[in-house]
């Protein structure tokens, strides 16, 4: 069910209806009810699975891809996308609500570590410049995400991307 939200989140935002959620995850209206029983209970739960599944990417990732840098790469889109999912969350959790704020403690201490990470790496095999801040990097990504949504013809992966060019190395 929280696959099946989240590719609905992206798709159509947080506010689509969560009749369109119960067919893609191929249930009734009522089971997501039953598990998630206010819109924001589901954003939430939505919010902490991707954060989860972002972080476990991560070293998957690395182990997985050629050089650090491709891994890095692939794990800033899959960010961006985590990024795109959670908008609109804060229009369902005031910023004062103390479920916001715990939220985003959570994001920062689960994904930051994670960044971290795949930046060292790159930066040990002489891929990227070291002096990259991993907080700096996704705070980066996050602002040129901002208005994606808003606008079709602003494509916010593809700015991402000049920025992660940008990390290499001078030769």
């Amino acid at each position: 069910m929280l696959n099946a939200a989240a590719a609905v989140f992206v798709a159509s935002g947080v506010d689509a209806p969560v009749r369109d959620i119960a067919a893609k995850a191929g249930v009734g209206v009522g089971t997501i009810y039953r598990h998630f029983p206010t819109r924001a209970d589901l954003i939430i739960a939505v919010y902490r699975h991707q954060v989860e599944a972002c972080a476990e990417a991560g070293p998957t990732l690395l182990a997985s891809c050629p050089t650090p840098y491709a891994a890095l790469g692939r794990w800033i889109n899959l960010f961006v996308d985590f990024l795109v999912t959670k908008h609109g969350l804060a229009a369902v959790l005031r910023a004062d609500d103390p479920g916001f704020g715990a939220l985003h403690d959570y994001f920062l201490d689960r994904l930051v570590p994670v960044c971290g990470h795949l930046l060292q790496a790159a930066a040990g095999a002489g891929e990227i410049r070291s002096d990259v801040d991993a907080l700096e990097l996704m705070r980066g990504v996050g602002n040129l995400c901002i208005g994606a949504d808003s606008d079709p013809r602003y494509d916010a992966r593809r700015l991402v991307g000049f920025l992660i060019a940008g990390l290499r190395r001078p030769e």
